[in-house]
């Protein structure tokens, strides 16, 4: 008898759990309908073959230099390690969600000894017949103990620990592509720094260079003016060019070490001074960059996949919500052995064991289970929205870096030509100059616009440059 009782009680048991297991209120997830264009708004003339956005940063980022930056950033920088540290955060949470949908079992265990003088606590003789021996000290003892187990378990028929469990696991996911995203931002962050970098290093070299053709222009001056063929005005103007280029030093200098601090911490280090590689001019730029085709967005950003499992999150909250308005079902139980003797306690006599099974269902609340569902709705459809939104900013992302790597390449072009031409009006001018022909005022606006033109050179380096690492970063690069 009894192990068709123990039987039953499996068979109970197993029935119940599949039940649990087969019904869920709530909405189940379906991706929203995304109307992707067929390509990009600019990428005209893109190239064919592997995505750009497909591809590892470190066959992007062909300097050995900047490669190892980023190396470095990605194994040492905080905003990496603290986004590790919220997954493994959410990891447990998950674990803490799941453990509701399964029965508990705690188990405890007493005993209890009292030791009284063999003629009564007032000097009376013991009549005792309880479980008692009389010791050696003339003591009577008296013993008792037991051992218990209670399982306990709230059924989940209608899904509400699950679909916790199904928020809980989205919203690790949701932070694992958190934690893809400071990736990609980190690898963006570095390159965008180091180019930076050398932009004011190749600017610093130029001023150094034109201070340089100043202070010979400077003595050129001099030596006429001391000999008749100058003014005292062409001199001051000439000191006026050569302070002026003389001035930018230390604030360039400033700049660097500036932007090396912020590189270092980047990094993850105090600021410290950054090892150098190829200029801002060796960037290898493509002139057709595969872009592939905007619906590949939807796998490839990792700011849209956050999105969309933040999206499931709030689909599952639907049902949480739901599940409240049904009955709760809980079952408790409890079983043991319990004597006032050590002696017999594992005597069948001394087995006990009771059940409870409850069920609860919410009546009248005010409104708070109703007002709770609203509200779960209304974040569902906040969130969709937001991923909408995500995904129309991340076409507006790799349209615009489209734009600017095109225009920029042609601006850099342009600008290459501006330079030639400034460079070559100088050398006329000073050939002029010396020969008498022409004042010096020529000389000193020439000179100026050469010095313009040639650090807006490497301005529009470091945009072509940066436009890269934009649409490399839009495509869903970098992690």
């Amino acid at each position: 008898m009894r192990q068709a009782g123990i039987v039953s009680l499996v068979a109970l048991l197993a029935i119940l759990l599949e039940l649990t297991n087969g019904c869920m209120v709530g909405p189940n997830y379906r991706r929203p309908v995304v109307n992707a264009p067929v390509s990009y708004r600019g990428a005209a003339g893109a190239g064919e073959g592997q995505p750009l956005g497909a591809r590892k940063w470190d066959t992007v980022f062909t300097d050995p230099v900047l490669q190892a930056l980023i190396a470095e950033a990605l194994k040492n920088n905080f905003d990496v390690k603290i986004a590790a540290d919220r997954v493994l955060e959410q990891e447990a949470q998950v674990g803490i969600a799941r453990a509701a949908q399964y029965p508990s079992l705690s188990a405890g265990a007493s005993l209890d000894a009292l030791g009284l003088p063999s003629g009564g606590l007032l000097g009376g003789s013991s009549n005792s017949t309880s479980s008692a021996g009389a010791g050696n000290s003339g003591h009577t003892y008296i013993t008792s103990g037991g051992f218990s187990i209670s399982p306990s378990w709230n059924l989940d028929f209608w899904g509400y620990y699950r679909r916790q469990t199904e928020s809980a696991r989205a919203q690790l996911q949701a932070y694992k592509w958190a934690q893809q995203v400071t990736f990609s931002t980190l690898v963006e962050d570095v390159a965008t720094s180091y180019y930076q970098l050398r932009t004011l290093d190749a600017q610093l070299e130029i001023t150094f260079k034109t201070l340089e053709d100043r202070k010979q222009s400077l003595n050129l001056t001099t030596t006429l003016e001391q000999g008749g063929g100058g003014t005292l005005a062409d001199v001051r103007q000439a000191e006026e060019l050569f302070f002026t280029a003389q001035a930018q030093i230390p604030d360039l200098q400033r700049q660097i070490q500036q932007q090396e601090n912020g590189l270092s911490i980047l990094l993850g280090h105090a600021p410290e001074s950054i090892k150098r590689g190829g200029s801002i001019a060796d960037v290898a730029h493509p002139v057709e960059v595969p872009v592939g085709l905007p619906s590949e967005l939807l796998e490839r950003r990792p700011d849209i996949l956050r999105a969309e499992e933040l999206l499931v999150q709030g689909n599952a909250n639907i049902g949480v919500a739901r599940a409240q308005f049904f009955p709760t079902i809980s079952l408790s139980a409890s079983g043991g052995i319990s004597s006032d003797a050590l002696k017999g306690l594992v005597e069948s006599k001394n087995l006990y064991y009771y059940a409870i099974g409850s069920l609860t269902q919410p009546i009248f609340d005010g409104g708070k289970l109703r007002s709770n569902l609203r509200l779960a709705e209304a974040e569902h459809k906040e969130l969709t929205d937001t991923y909408q939104q995500t995904i129309i900013g991340a076409l507006r992302d790799v349209s615009n870096a489209l734009v600017a790597y095109r225009l920029t390449r042609d601006y850099r072009r342009q600008q290459e030509q501006v330079v030639a031409s400034s460079a070559d009006a100088v050398r006329l001018a000073r050939i002029l100059y010396s020969a008498g022909t022409t004042s010096y005022l020529e000389v000193l606006t020439n000179d100026a616009n050469l010095y313009s033109a040639q650090l807006t050179l490497q301005t529009a380096e470091q945009q072509e440059a940066l436009s890269m690492v934009q649409l490399y970063n839009a495509l869903g690069g970098g992690w």
